[in-house]
């Protein structure tokens, strides 16, 4: 998996950086979802290496415009490119009502299909590959954070010892890569999980969304392989970041210390920590 970052500004641009917006391009075909969509988010999917059609969900955190602005224009501009895959956009709810009334007003329209899923804190889905847990932060207004855990990879199939054990080859090998049970003809009941090497530990991510100190982020992060925090202002202003419901620079990487399994890693604060600028990108 591959992170790249498209807006890393607060609540509004600059020169230098667009508003909130991070893809996260979950295999080497491309596939990617997105992560809030500020304004402007599609200037910046063009100047990046990611593919308009390869864009398969949206995860909007909370509805301040820096982080849903860029919505209306890139759903129809997605239309416009001739793009006929499915769309699917999860957020608070108020999301529905904000779409349609942006695609209605402006006489827009799409023309693949579009489902909006307005979500409470809990999983919003498992495909038998990937997991999506929303959890409630702390802002002042309803915001989520998106855990997504990858399964467990199984491990290789052991040839030799289903050789040596007399297991011919046959459909039934995909049952047993799956960890499964078969029955043989000759009525051996074959248990996939003793011809399996071992797994392969899928990647845990966290990205939050805008918030105050949560309880609910150790949760969140808890064994996760990367923290995706917001942070707005420096830690002489908290009483100000925390009344608006942000994190200080401080408080984000203290989040990161209080992680158990990333302790070992600190010095200082957490120097483990990158700032993410407009369009880097980091592997996972």
């Amino acid at each position: 998996m591959q992170l790249t970052f498209l807006g890393t500004c607060a609540g509004t641009p600059s020169l230098q950086r667009n508003v909130t917006s991070i893809a996260l391009t979950l295999s080497h075909r491309g596939d990617c979802w997105l992560f809030d969509c500020g304004e402007a988010t599609q200037h910046q999917f063009m100047r990046s290496a990611l593919k308009p059609g390869k864009l398969q969900k949206i995860f909007i955190t909370h509805l301040h415009g820096d982080h849903i602005f860029g919505l209306p224009g890139l759903l129809t501009s997605r239309s416009m490119g001739g793009i006929p895959e499915p769309l699917t956009i999860y957020g608070p709810p108020g999301l529905r009502q904000f779409v349609e009334t942006a695609l209605s007003l402006s006489g827009s329209f799409v023309t693949y299909p579009l489902e909006i899923v307005e979500i409470a804190a809990g999983e919003l889905f498992d495909d038998g590959a990937i997991k999506v847990t929303a959890f409630s932060l702390n802002h002042v207004l309803p915001c989520f954070g998106f855990r997504i855990e990858q399964h467990d990879k199984p491990g290789f199939l052991d040839a030799e010892k289903l050789r040596a054990d007399n297991v011919p080859r046959g459909p039934w090998f995909q049952q047993l890569k799956q960890g499964q049970s078969v029955t043989l003809e000759d009525g051996r009941v074959i248990h996939g999980r003793d011809y399996l090497g071992p797994s392969t530990p899928g990647k845990k991510l966290a990205i939050f969304g805008d918030t105050a100190p949560t309880e609910n982020a150790l949760a969140l992060a808890a064994e996760v392989d990367v923290m995706v925090h917001e942070t707005t202002l420096e830690a002489a202003m908290e009483e100000k970041a925390n009344g608006r419901g942000h994190s200080t620079t401080v408080q984000a990487a203290t989040a990161a210390k209080d992680m158990p399994r990333l302790l070992a890693e600190c010095q200082a604060i957490f120097p483990n920590t990158e700032l993410a600028r407009d369009f880097a990108v980091f592997e996972v």
